[in-house]
This record gives C-alpha cells, sequence and structure tokens, in this order.
C-alpha cells in the first residue's frame, strides 16, 4: 500500500486552505467564479469541502485570483497535486469498496490511527476466518457483496500496521468484543491467536475495556469510531464514525477536539496493554466455549 498522503486528506487540506485565501480576500463564492467564467458556485464549494479532485489548472486559477506569493503558492501546487492523484492509489487499493476504501486511504497515510469499538473487532485486526464471518453476515443487509474480495482486501489494508513506517495504531475495544459470541470456537480461538499475535508488534498496542469500566464522567461513545493523525500536523484530523450504512466524516476543530478528549477518557479507563494481552492469553487458554444455538444463527452486523 503507498505511504504517501491520501488524496482524500489531501483534497480536505487543499479545501481548507483555498477557503482561508478567499476568506482573506473578503471574496464571496459567486464573486471568484464571476472572475473565472465559472458557470455555477457549486464547482468551487465542492473544491472547498473537499469533495472533488481537483484539476491543477483550476487550483492555479484560483491561485491568481488570490494573489498567493510564489513560496506560498509552490508549497499549494504540491498539495493540490497530490489531492489530484488517483491513479496508483486505486491501482494499490485494489478491489475494496467503498466503504472500505475510504478507511483504508486513511490508514495508508496516517501517522497516528486510534479505534474504538464496543461489538466487533476492528478490520485491521481481524483474522481471515472471523472476517469473513462478518463480511457474511454483512452482506443480508446489502446487495452485491463479493464476501471473498472484501476478506482479501482487508488483509491488504492489514499490511499498513506492519510497514517500515507504520501507524502507531492504538485499539481501545471492549471486554465484550473478545467474548465467544456465538462464533464457532475454531474462529473464536483463531482470532484471539490473531490479537495477540498483532500486539505483539511495536507499533500496535490493544487495550480492553473491562466490562464495569466507567470512563471520566460516564462518558460512553454511542457508536464505534476511528481517529487519524498525519504526518503533517497541517493535515486534518479525521474521525469517521461507524454507522450501519454509511461511515460519517468529521474534520471540523471542534468535533475533533471533542474525540480526543473522549479517546484519553477511554484510555484512562482501559486495561494497560500488557494486562489486556494476559486477558487474551487467559481466555485463549480456557476450555472451548459451547456455541449456543440461537447465537449461532443470528446475523452479526458488518464492522469497518
Amino acid at each position: 500500500m503507498p505511504s504517501s498522503a491520501s488524496p482524500v486528506v489531501r483534497r480536505v487540506r487543499l479545501g481548507v486552505e483555498l477557503r482561508r485565501l478567499r476568506h482573506r480576500e473578503s471574496l464571496t463564492l459567486e464573486q471568484v467564479c464571476g472572475r473565472l467564467g465559472w458557470a455555477s458556485t457549486s464547482k468551487l464549494s465542492r473544491i472547498e469541502l473537499g469533495q472533488s479532485r481537483p484539476d491543477l489548472a483550476d487550483v492555479l486559477d484560483l491561485l491568481d485570483v488570490y494573489a498567493v506569493p510564489p513560496d506560498r503558492r509552490d508549497a499549494l501546487i504540491v498539495i493540490a497535486r497530490d489531492a489530484a492523484t488517483g491513479r496508483g492509489w486505486s491501482k494499490a487499493l485494489g478491489e475494496m469498496g467503498e466503504r472500505q476504501r475510504a478507511y483504508a486511504e486513511l490508514e495508508a497515510s496516517a501517522a497516528r490511527i486510534v479505534e474504538y469499538q464496543p461489538a466487533v473487532v476492528p478490520g485491521l485486526l481481524q483474522a481471515p476466518g472471523y472476517a469473513r464471518l462478518r463480511v457474511t453476515a454483512g452482506s443480508l443487509l446489502a446487495d452485491g457483496v463479493d464476501v471473498e474480495a472484501d476478506v482479501r482486501a482487508r488483509a491488504v489494508r492489514q499490511q499498513v500496521l506492519r510497514r517500515t513506517d507504520a501507524p502507531h495504531y492504538t485499539a481501545l475495544l471492549d471486554e465484550r468484543v473478545c467474548d465467544p459470541g456465538g462464533l464457532p470456537d475454531e474462529v473464536w480461538r483463531e482470532q484471539l491467536s490473531h490479537l495477540l499475535a498483532a500486539a505483539e508488534l511495536p507499533n500496535v498496542e490493544i487495550r480492553l475495556l473491562p466490562r464495569d469500566a466507567a470512563p471520566h464522567g460516564g462518558v460512553h461513545p454511542l457508536a464505534a469510531f476511528s481517529y487519524f493523525a498525519h504526518p503533517d500536523p497541517a493535515d486534518p484530523r479525521t474521525v469517521l464514525v461507524e454507522t450501519l450504512t454509511a461511515d460519517l466524516r468529521l474534520v471540523d476543530e471542534i468535533d475533533i477536539a471533542r474525540y480526543e478528549r473522549l479517546i484519553d477518557w477511554l484510555s484512562a479507563a482501559a486495561l494497560p496493554a500488557d494486562k489486556s494481552a494476559e486477558l487474551l492469553a487467559g481466555r485463549l487458554g480456557a476450555a472451548p466455549v459451547p456455541r449456543p444455538r440461537e447465537a449461532a444463527d443470528a446475523p452479526l452486523p458488518q464492522p469497518s
């Protein structure tokens, strides 16, 4: 997987920078588009929101309108070129669906990743058997899911944790995530072994939140989320909040600050990494747990 800045991240960064320049010049969307002869403000709005791949010629025109000095102009051109990149990333990410690709692009360029999961093992830590069951269950709610392609895509994503320049990865998992939960015993054991192996990587920290854990003030997240920070501190930190059908992307600094505070509180309530590993090893050494028939037949939600 590529380790350069994600095009998605750079598009958001470019949009933020261009919006600041427009505000500095006290120009409206309509005024800028009028000067450039653009038929609609939607084009500029999408560029500023990081929602479209920018054309370098359009960016150069905008920099002319905003009278950006040469040194600042050169830096923004580099960002614009990163934002316009697509072919190499698409080839490296392969057969991923839209939701997996959103995570993979952020993971591949991150310096730090923190994930909170109250119910399932995160995609970066899933063993093949566990991933296959989760994707199969998720396919009950979505048409046209290629289960094996999705499982292979997760394996591609997981390579990011073993790169020479791998991000620091922290998983904050509710202790219930490690329960059998109706999984076949061999799948459950494979998954626990997979977690223990991942926890031995120098850049990976897996921490469990005990069932009776009480984060600061009793604040508990209402949904799973993933937090991404990048090597360039000026690139926007991002939070993806997982829902059943889509993922909410947050980049506003106020929102991000709240999630960073929540991560601190969850981290304070979680077991240390070594104690979490001991708990996982203890579970793995326990006797097999019978698989309840009702739980085995119940569909499972699809994780990230």
